[in-house]
């Protein structure tokens, strides 16, 4: 397996692992996981009264891989681009699916109203205007493994093409930019300082695109707090994360909590899933963005092998194959400009 490709499949590995490590603790408060289900050190079901997850096999994924998976899709099938009202139509098919089997685990908040006002008849190029939270970050990653950071505007202008429908603030923008940089920058051979650096670059630019909403900047948040958490414990990083930063749904906290994250655990990338699905709020999606950023770095190969198949038998995806799809999109995309 090339090192190009191991990173890559590292990236929806994380991603997907990350997720369901997450998936019985989302919506919990710190104290009440503690209390109810202590250090989460694997795998675990969803307990009986689950916010959102009630019930649900350990290794199961929740919206944040299957929209990934979605969107990889979508890249594959069109050949690196996707129709805006396309999305918005999968999108609303994915979560008809999702109630007609009785899950709890439905739209994020922006897209719900994105979708919304486009099924109602709303222009697909107005419809996201008020979407900031995280939902655009959580499913970027497959646009990260298909596109190359070595061509920024591209990368750029992906991001923006698949997220502009339910998320086109800057705040919604730069969050997805900010970590489908830092994902294909791993993917790319960066150092993870590098790779950061450059998610926070791309986020800054992507702040200018969407329409501007009241909010602290991502990048300046993630810069202040990487500097003031460099040196932390993990038991100060914890409480930093739970009262200062946040892990929430609203993309200040939760992509910020994610990059330190990544910062903290590169070289423990397992445990800092755990972590994450320790910390409270939106811990599914916290631990899939760090997962897809660590594992762009470390390569699929650093996550325990066990863990991994449980999640890819039990949710029935199939990361290898989705790896190399995206990365044929990429390859050719690389072929195309060169000159």
């Amino acid at each position: 397996m090339t090192d190009v490709r191991a990173r890559a499949l590292g990236a929806l590995t994380g991603l997907a692992l990350g997720d369901a490590l997450g998936m019985p603790t989302q919506s919990m408060s710190r104290e009440r996981i503690a209390r109810e289900l202590g250090p989460i050190t694997g795998l675990l079901p969803g307990p009986p009264d689950q916010p959102i997850a009630p019930g649900m096999p350990a290794g199961s994924i929740t919206d944040d891989t299957e929209q990934a998976l979605l969107v990889a899709r979508l890249l594959v099938d069109g050949d690196g681009r996707v129709d805006a009202r396309a999305f918005a139509d999968a999108l609303m098919a994915w979560e008809r699916r999702m109630r007609d089997k009785g899950s709890l685990d439905l739209l994020g908040p922006s897209t719900s109203a994105a979708i919304s006002a486009i099924a109602a008849g709303g222009d697909p190029a107005e419809a996201g205007s008020g979407g900031t939270t995280n939902g655009a970050a959580m499913r970027v990653t497959p646009v990260g493994v298909a596109v190359s950071s070595s061509d920024p505007d591209a990368l750029l202008t992906a991001v923006h093409d698949l997220s502009f429908v339910t998320h086109n603030t800057g705040l919604g923008l730069s969050a997805a930019a900010t970590v489908a940089g830092a994902v294909s920058a791993g993917i790319d051979g960066a150092s993870l300082r590098e790779a950061i650096d450059l998610g926070l670059a791309l986020g800054r630019r992507a702040e200018h695109l969407g329409r501007w909403v009241a909010g602290a900047s991502i990048p300046a948040r993630a810069e202040w707090a990487m500097r003031q958490a460099r040196t932390m414990t993990t038991a100060e990083l914890a409480d930093f994360l739970s009262d200062v930063v946040g892990t929430s749904v609203q993309s200040q906290e939760s992509v910020v909590s994610a990059l330190l994250i990544t910062q903290h655990f590169r070289h423990e990338p397992f445990d800092g899933l755990c972590f994450a699905a320790t910390i409270g709020g939106d811990t599914d999606t916290v631990a899939a963005m760090a997962g897809a950023m660590l594992g762009a770095h470390v390569g699929d190969a650093a996550f325990p092998a066990t863990a991994v198949q449980t999640v890819v038998d039990v949710s029935g995806i199939d990361l290898a194959r989705t790896t190399t799809e995206l990365l044929d999109l990429r390859g050719a995309r690389a072929h195309a400009v060169a000159p």
